[in-house]
């Protein structure tokens, strides 16, 4: 929960005002959160990952209720990812296991054809025992400043939670780069470059290196 624990990696971006706002604010996005929120695998489907906006303080509560998502001028939320995967040593050792014990019954080896059916009833197994793994990133926006943090380092899943903010709620999201603060404050870009004091070009020589030349 790296809101909570203050953790400093995360992505800015500026919330653009909608052309019709809503007319209750706390309704409006309580909805869009429940209507895009976390549902976990269905284990019996062949999906293996799932994500969604979950509560911040509970990965596992979707109710998003006022007192759960408004903090003051802040509104906090997460959005979970959850991703099952059959580790192959597994399923290579139960598979073994099967053709072992099919041969001795049948004193045949099994056919290619049988062995791909075990193979599938095997991995549906795996999946029920299997547990997880469970990635919650948080989200934080501040109403009055109408900025909004993901914190986030990967960029893959920072575009992903964009995608699904806008899904949800709608919002159109610019993300807060030296290069788009340039272009909303009118700044040429190529002002943003390096300058001759950084990179020293302007330096003059001390006398030890001009001594240390003419030697």
């Amino acid at each position: 929960m790296p809101v909570l624990r203050g953790a400093v990696t995360f992505s800015r971006f500026r919330v653009e005002p909608a052309k019709e706002a809503p007319s209750d604010i706390k309704r409006w996005l309580t909805r869009g959160l429940k209507a895009h929120a976390f549902e976990p695998i269905d284990r019996r489907s062949e999906d293996d990952r799932a994500a969604g906006f979950v509560e911040l303080e509970n990965a596992d509560a979707v109710d998003f209720s006022v007192g759960r998502v408004f903090y003051g001028e802040y509104v906090l939320f997460s959005f979970r990812i959850d991703s099952l995967k059959v580790p192959a040593s597994a399923m290579k050792e139960e598979l073994a296991k099967w053709s072992t014990n099919f041969e001795a019954e049948n004193d045949r080896p099994p056919s290619r054809g049988e062995k791909t059916q075990a193979k599938a009833q095997i991995k549906q197994m795996l999946r029920t025992r299997a547990t997880p793994r469970t990635n919650v990133l948080d989200v934080s926006w501040n109403q009055k400043t109408q900025q909004l943090q993901i914190w986030a380092a990967s960029r893959k899943v920072v575009e992903e939670i964009l995608i699904a903010l806008e899904n949800a709620l709608g919002l159109k999201l610019v993300g807060l780069t030296p290069a788009a603060i340039a272009q909303t404050s009118g700044i040429d870009e190529n002002a943003l470059g390096p300058t001759a004091e950084l990179i020293g070009m302007d330096l003059p020589a001390t006398s030890a290196e001009v001594a240390h030349g003419e030697a």
